[in-house]
């Protein structure tokens, strides 16, 4: 048919969903469908505590939390969605557009979106959250039977919210219509998301089981990069070491828990090298810092520097024993009521003794370790170690005086972390360790009468990392 024989109705732009005849068949004979919402076991019992302690702390006052939207990527596509981690650490729930009212006596409702049926709009119009699009959404009534919390639609968040009294307390910028609805200051966002942190510090032991599973992921995943070096070599370079690892994340997991870096030969001494784009020759160390994010979106956070042939050359074995040497020194320290800066502390202690001995350091112990001098660090510019769980820099909005300046306690999980970092173009170093970077990354949980290392079945002497890479080589 040529153009000008077109009507004006055929040229009128097309979309199935104004036609009457979809809009009558589209809502027809649809059978049941499981929206059953199905938990990791006592998660709702931890979920519960976790609030009961967050009212505890903040007695008598309400309190507003989101899930969070996924950001944009581009255009119409969006970044996959991960839920707020102290929404998720207070309910467990992993909603989009979820929030949380915790009324001033402790009773508990969440406020969701509802999900649409065949005979709404919502159900076929909806792109991005419509169940023809996107799949089955469970819906109030199934969240409320998992959770055991009370679920509203969304729609009645804002006459839930009015008139707050004490002034409700939430975490902006999280939410858009939580932020128009309560007025909360910067300071007493602030205040929640202090408290909440603190709170966090000591895990529980629901979340030390997530975080062995984490890690038990992790290590799996790192045994997947060790068996594809060859193919990694022969031209597939970082990409595909990252690449095997977000596979066994993503299969084990929900996820990589941050973004990996995987960084061979001179990109080694880059702190956070997420490009991985680039070659991996023989004769290279890898660093890889990666962590698998469970399903309930905690997070392990492991490094090994190993080498991509299975053997250390004499310069990469030098840095690496004194690494090792650091870390030894570190975990020695690490048990409750020590100083949280005293694993830090030694781990410099040993590694500026090293960079003294290699006449790399020209001052003394002191004056490096001291307040005005910390000339080491242009060699380990980072900290070596932190907190770890929801977050993989987990607990940062406390106080100092309750992260830095407080004693371990029984029940902290850390990421204990030394390394020496030797950028190919520092000429204060000898050229045959330029270009050299090394990071020892072990999870730890502070047990009363003992130090549990979750790492513990990946090798960190230099000697055992050489079996590693080769047994695994060879099993590829």
């Amino acid at each position: 048919m040529a153009d000008e024989d077109r009507t004006e109705e055929q040229r009128k732009s097309y979309r199935p969903i104004d036609a009457e005849g979809f809009r009558a068949e589209i809502g027809r004979n649809w059978g049941p469908v499981d929206r059953t919402v199905v938990l990791p076991e006592g998660l709702a019992e931890a979920a519960a505590e976790h609030r009961r302690k967050l009212s505890t702390a903040l007695p008598g006052r309400r309190i507003a939390l989101a899930a969070g939207r996924a950001p944009v990527r581009s255009n119409d596509t969006d970044f996959r969605f991960r839920a707020d981690s102290d929404f998720v650490w207070l309910t467990g729930c992993q909603a989009e557009g979820a929030v949380l009212v915790l009324s001033a006596d402790g009773d508990t409702t969440l406020y969701l979106r509802e999900t649409a049926g065949p005979d709404e709009a919502d159900y076929f119009a909806n792109a991005r959250d419509g169940e023809l699009w996107v799949g089955p959404v469970p819906g109030l009534k199934d969240w409320s039977e998992a959770l055991q919390i009370a679920c509203r639609p969304i729609e009645e968040l804002p006459s839930a919210v009015r008139g707050a009294v004490p002034f409700m307390l939430t975490t902006p910028d999280v939410e858009p219509m939580l932020d128009a609805l309560v007025r909360t200051s910067a300071a007493d966002g602030g205040v929640l998301r202090q408290t909440l942190a603190e709170l966090r510090r000591i895990k529980d032991d629901w979340e030390l089981d997530q975080l062995r599973e984490a890690v038990d992921a992790s290590v799996q995943g790192f045994a997947d990069v060790a068996r594809e070096l060859p193919e990694a070599i022969r031209g597939g370079g970082e990409r595909w070491l990252e690449g095997t690892f977000d596979r066994r994340a993503r299969t084990a997991g929900n996820g990589v828990g941050y973004a990996s870096i995987v960084a061979a030969g001179p990109h080694a001494p880059v702190l956070h090298w997420v490009r991985n784009d680039g070659a991996v020759r023989e004769g290279d160390v890898i660093l890889l810092d990666a962590g698998v994010e469970t399903r309930t979106l905690y997070t392990a956070d492991v490094t090994r520097t190993f080498p991509a042939t299975g053997e250390f050359t004499v310069a990469q074995r030098q840095v690496y024993d004194l690494v090792h040497k650091a870390h030894l020194a570190a975990l020695e320290v690490v048990r409750p009521g020590s100083p949280y800066r005293a694993f830090q502390y030694e781990a410099m202690r040993v590694l500026v003794e090293g960079l003294r001995d290699w006449g790399v350091l020209d001052v003394s112990l002191d004056e490096a370790l001291g307040p005005d001098g910390q000339q080491h660090r242009r060699y380990v510019v980072c900290g070596l170690g932190h907190f770890i769980g929801l977050d993989v820099h987990d607990c940062d909005a406390a106080r100092p005086e309750t992260y830095f300046a407080a004693d371990l306690e029984v029940g902290m999980a850390l990421a204990v972390e030394p390394g020496l970092y030797f950028h190919p173009h520092d000429e204060t170093v000898p050229p045959e360790l330029r270009g050299v970077g090394i990071r020892i990354e072990d999870n730890v949980v502070v047990h009363a009468d003992r130090l549990e290392i979750l790492t513990e079945s990946l090798p960190i002497t230099p000697d055992g990392l050489e079996q590693w890479v080769q047994s695994h080589r060879h099993a590829g």
